[in-house]
């Protein structure tokens, strides 16, 4: 896959910067369009070379990161508990983002669409595979709040470790599920650690 070029990024990267600068400052629901390019500096054409609308700019950035954690290539030897520091990795970079989004002025469309696709993500790992059981929604919504509550604290601690916290709650749930069903757990996230802590 082709990446865009030069021109292209900045005006993503500028688009990206306006939303969260617009949604501290009034919101995501009264954010338009031509906030956006206004704020930016762009024309609203170029805007629409790039999206569709505001929402289709929040869903590529996170697509993008979900594609990456949840990728089937035989190639990637990454653990589970990996996959996931290594989301939690983007969730920094775009850590003023996901902070406006997931925050109080923020989107409850973003936050039910980010547990819907870690529901999803966790229920392949579970008996039955159904992503609306009530095990991978608690899962989900256990990411969720894990990744709001570092962000909301200033990311106290580096990806690694939050995700190492994050997956040790999370294997409870699992095993707890698998005591009262009484099939054997297969994890979300393996005991595997993650190597190395950094907090760019």
């Amino acid at each position: 896959m082709s990446q865009p070029n030069v021109r292209v990024r900045r005006t993503r990267a500028l688009l990206r910067q306006a939303l969260v600068e617009l949604i501290e400052d009034r919101g995501f629901d009264r954010v338009t369009v031509g906030d956006l390019a206004s704020r930016a500096m762009v024309s609203r054409a170029a805007f629409y070379r790039n999206y569709r609308d505001k929402y289709d700019l929040v869903e590529q950035v996170f697509d993008e990161a979900m594609a990456e954690m949840t990728a089937d290539d035989q190639d990637d030897t990454r653990s589970p508990a990996k996959r996931y520091a290594d989301f939690l990795a983007h969730v920094n970079a775009y850590h003023r983002l996901y902070g406006a989004l997931l925050g109080r002025k923020g989107s409850p469309w973003f936050a039910d669409r980010m547990r819907t696709a870690l529901a999803a993500m966790s229920s392949e790992h579970l008996p039955g595979r159904d992503a609306d059981a009530l095990v991978p929604s608690v899962i989900s919504a256990m990411f969720v709040q894990s990744i709001l509550w570092w962000l909301e604290r200033d990311r106290p601690c580096p990806p690694a470790e939050i995700a190492e916290q994050s997956a040790r709650l999370i294997r409870a749930v699992i095993q707890a599920a698998a005591d009262e069903s009484g099939r054997p757990a297969e994890s979300a996230l393996s005991e595997t650690r993650t190597p190395g802590k950094g907090h760019s």
